[in-house]
């Protein structure tokens, strides 16, 4: 976009109290290069805050930054995402394996660390957790306390993600769990305003039969919080075709489809997930830039990509956050999106996986909007739904100085 400014366009970097017209004019550079490098050019009738705010782009977001900017977290799980205090509380009534006595001996259990040694160990966590959720109570406590957690970091819209099968043993129906969490979701919007969707998951390694079940719990719930289907569980030796009876079903009946892929496998589970199982959204993925083929083919789809960082290296599905391929993601132009996973787990929130992607991998602010964006762009919801989500997102954008231009703008909110 860059090109010189008309004559007597004014430049409104502000940058050193300067203001006027831009001196780039009498050197005849591209706009605005002499009083404020690297900024972008403004078209006739594009905001005047423009060349300010791509003068920030360069500069690294800050973590106060982050933590106001409007966010999404469209793959977290419910059992792997309460709070310490929750555990400890709770587990004064359940026989979890553990003596809990303080909110340091929770974590010390239950937040696995950076040098995790395998998913196996990642995974035990749940089984301490499942223990404490299996009554009705528990599930309402525990999805309201994620969803004011959540609305705590400014996350506009959140999918909750957990299957109703692990959660049978104490006599809950299948409905009934399902209404549970649903009433703790619907407490938090009425409280807090945050928008928040179910995805029923189907656990690769148990049966085709009860993914079946879980896909029809799925459709029963259309309409009344349920806004998509799941596959998780171990990838290696239970391949998602297997449950591609239960993804039919599903797709038959207008749901959309997200699938654990490319986690704890290779490419060829995320092959699967896009052309048997025809998901929409690929969870985790990291293991698509193993194909280039398939991430282009994913890329020109606009398929997104739920990235986990923090979880993504405690799980093995990467060695270091430096061999993580979101990077070569962003610069391909796939559609990624930034969650948590498993918030207590982890020991993440939204915040904090951008604020180690602006680590890592030197974001931009512009960078980190799009991310925000693709958030937002990526959701199970209507397009009239996701359309308000992404407009007001802009407009707090620009209550924050942090507005994309007019063109830019435009450009994102129509390629939802």
């Amino acid at each position: 976009m860059s090109r010189p400014l008309y004559a007597g366009e004014p430049c409104f970097a502000r940058i050193d109290n300067f203001s006027g017209p831009c001196p780039g004019l009498r050197s005849g550079a591209p706009a605005c290069r002499q009083c404020c490098p690297g900024a972008a050019s403004r078209w006739p009738g594009e905001p005047q805050g423009v060349h300010r705010l791509a003068s920030r782009a360069a500069a690294r977001p800050s973590l106060d930054f982050l933590h106001a900017l409007p966010k999404t977290d469209l793959h977290v799980h419910l059992d792997g995402s309460l709070r310490p205090s929750t555990i400890l509380e709770l587990a004064r009534h359940r026989d979890t394996g553990y003596t809990f006595r303080t909110l340091d001996d929770v974590r010390a259990v239950c937040q696995v660390p950076e040098d995790c040694p395998s998913l196996v160990e990642y995974l035990r966590v749940f089984d301490i957790t499942l223990k404490l959720m299996q009554t009705r109570e528990s599930l309402v406590r525990v999805a309201y306390e994620l969803a004011e957690d959540a609305h705590r970091e400014n996350v506009r819209y959140m999918e909750v993600r957990y299957s109703p099968l692990l959660h049978l043993n104490e006599g809950l129906a299948y409905d009934e769990i399902v209404a549970a969490v649903q009433e703790g979701l619907e407490l938090g919007r009425r409280q807090y305003g945050i928008v928040c969707g179910q995805i029923i998951c189907g656990i690769r390694h148990i049966s085709a039969a009860s993914s079946l079940e879980l896909a029809e719990l799925a459709v029963r719930w259309k309409g009344r919080g349920v806004v998509g289907f799941d596959l998780a569980g171990a990838e290696k030796d239970y391949p998602a075709k297997d449950h591609i009876e239960a993804c039919l079903y599903v797709l038959n009946n207008n749901i959309n489809i997200t699938i654990h892929a490319g986690e704890a496998f290779g490419a060829p589970s995320i092959h699967q997930a896009l052309h048997y199982c025809r998901a929409h959204r690929i969870g985790h993925g990291t293991h698509l830039i193993e194909d280039t083929d398939l991430m282009a083919w994913v890329n020109d789809r606009r398929i997104p990509v739920e990235l986990c960082l923090a979880s993504n290296v405690q799980t093995k599905a990467i060695p270091d956050l430096q061999s993580h391929p979101i990077r070569r993601f962003m610069e391909e132009g796939l559609r990624v999106t930034l969650n948590t996973d498993n918030r207590l787990v982890s020991g993440t929130t939204v915040t904090n996986e951008f604020r180690l992607a602006v680590e890592n991998y030197d974001l931009s602010e512009d960078e980190v909007l799009g991310l925000v964006m693709n958030g937002f762009k990526s959701a199970f919801l209507p397009l009239k739904d996701k359309t308000q989500l992404v407009d007001q997102a802009l407009v707090e954008f620009a209550s924050q100085g942090a507005s994309f231009s007019g063109e830019i703008s435009r450009r994102r909110r129509s390629q939802i």
